[in-house]
């Protein structure tokens, strides 16, 4: 397999933070487009954590939180499963030698010709919660081992889902089984998604309970249990509350250990692995209006909505940033505005920021899910790529983790900046330093019109 040099990760001995790297690649003075910090033992310690609170739970991860092939190969790496949703998500699964086996296709409304493929690769286990659905693999690909998906969203959820997927566990599952099995079609589990980002109140112990009634159900041969997705993400979030429900659930409704069950994490995985890094490029200082005191300033950084923060817009993300460089000034009333020239590319309407310089750069944590697979170069501005680093003493160990190699890996390097200019071509003339990328400060002049 092929590395190329944005897939490489960077060993870091000593004390090291994400903010720390990403100083270091401000300070190199050749960065100017945003770019993100992955922090590989992140991912590592999440995997760890889940495997001790859930010993009973396989997580399949959710490869449209975050598709970004570092990422996905380091969970290969551990073990993981993969959730995935598309022709497209099982190739790159696959393409990384990951064995059909581990991989569902959780998607309850396919394409026939992602179907078509999916047989092909030999993804045999796939969602259902239609009886349109059940024609269509009856007819593509009768031989799937199918999941129903039903519906039971939590009180709370950042991203709900049960508004588009999901049968009704009591009026339409029996009714769905019992087709099943007259087309002769096998359906070997049950699933059910609470919401992305839930929070909880229950929904995960109440989807056991409804799943264990459609096992009792008889006509089918079950022994797989899919409980979805929803769990939390972000740094200070706790996984130990959800645990213990859904552990407390197991024990209570599948003792026995006969059935497999296995959950479909996206932002728990990705979301505390990646720090953004923004630079402020321009700023506009708004005259109060009558009865305010406090002058507003507009900054302008490089990036937005329709790149990395189209998670404020699509997955309701409360974003927050930090200085990069510590401030002793009083914070000011500020916003918080994108690159591209839409009004509606607006970070942060309202916030309070000492005064920044343009060359400033922000920080912003937390921002792994959904935002890299979602973002786009709208208006021409590049979408950020990813420095991955690990330390270490992580490094020793994980080197050794198929599909991981040494090759993955660089140590002693030089830390740069993941976007720079191509170095130029022989004979090629050096360019002209007055073009060169600069960091430009404001200057404030008074003059008087006459």
């Amino acid at each position: 397999m092929k590395i190329v040099d944005e897939e490489r990760i960077r060993v870091m001995e000593g004390e090291w933070s994400p903010t720390d790297v990403i100083r270091q690649i401000v300070e190199s003075g050749t960065q100017e487009d945003p770019f993100y910090v992955m922090d590989i033992g992140e991912v590592v310690a999440r995997y760890h954590r889940w495997r001790e609170l859930m010993p009973r739970v396989e997580p399949f991860y959710a490869v449209k939180c975050n598709d970004e092939k570092l990422l996905v190969t380091t969970l290969a790496a551990l073990g993981t499963g993969f959730d995935c949703a598309s022709k497209a998500e099982i190739e790159l699964v696959t393409s990384i030698g990951v064995k059909p086996d581990r991989i569902i296709f959780a998607n309850p409304a396919k394409m026939a010709s992602h179907i078509r493929y999916s047989s092909a690769a030999g993804v045999n286990t796939m969602t259902f919660d239609s009886e349109t659905e059940l024609l269509k693999i009856k007819q593509y690909m009768p031989h799937a081992q199918l999941v129903i998906r039903i519906r039971c969203d939590a009180a709370e959820a950042q991203c709900p889902l049960g508004i588009k997927f999901g049968c009704d566990p009591v009026s339409e599952a029996p009714r769905l089984l019992k087709l099943a099995a007259v087309l002769g079609l096998e359906v070997v589990g049950v699933s059910f998604h609470v919401g992305s980002g839930a929070r909880s109140g229950g929904a995960y112990a109440r989807g056991v309970r409804l799943a264990r009634a459609l096992f009792a159900a008889g006509g089918h041969r079950l022994a797989l249990l899919d409980l979805g997705g929803g769990f939390p993400g972000g740094r200070g979030c706790s996984l130990a509350e959800v645990a213990s429900e859904i552990n407390t659930a197991l024990e209570t409704h599948f003792p026995s250990r006969s059935v497999r069950v296995i959950a479909e994490p996206g932002r728990y995985f990705a979301a505390a692995a990646y720090t953004l890094a923004t630079m402020v490029h321009a700023k506009r200082e708004v005259t109060p209006k009558e009865g305010e005191d406090e002058l507003h300033t507009m900054y302008f950084v490089n990036d937005g909505v329709y790149g990395s923060f189209n998670c404020v817009l699509y997955d309701h993300q409360v974003v927050a940033c930090e200085l990069l460089t510590p401030s002793s000034e009083p914070p000011q009333p500020c916003s918080v505005w994108g690159p591209s020239c839409d009004g509606l590319d607006c970070i942060l309407g309202a916030a309070r920021l000492p005064a920044l310089r343009t060359g400033s750069w922000l920080v912003w944590r937390d921002m792994g899910a959904y935002t890299i697979p979602v973002a786009s170069p709208f208006n021409g501005f590049p979408v950020p790529r990813v420095r991955a680093v690990i330390d270490h003493k992580l490094w020793s160990v994980l080197k050794e983790l198929w599909p991981l190699t040494e090759a993955h890996f660089a140590i002693g390097e030089r830390m740069t900046g993941p976007q720079q200019s191509p170095s130029p071509s022989p004979g090629t003339p050096d360019p002209d330093p007055a073009l060169a990328p600069a960091i430009h400060h404001a200057v404030f002049v008074e003059c008087a019109l006459k």
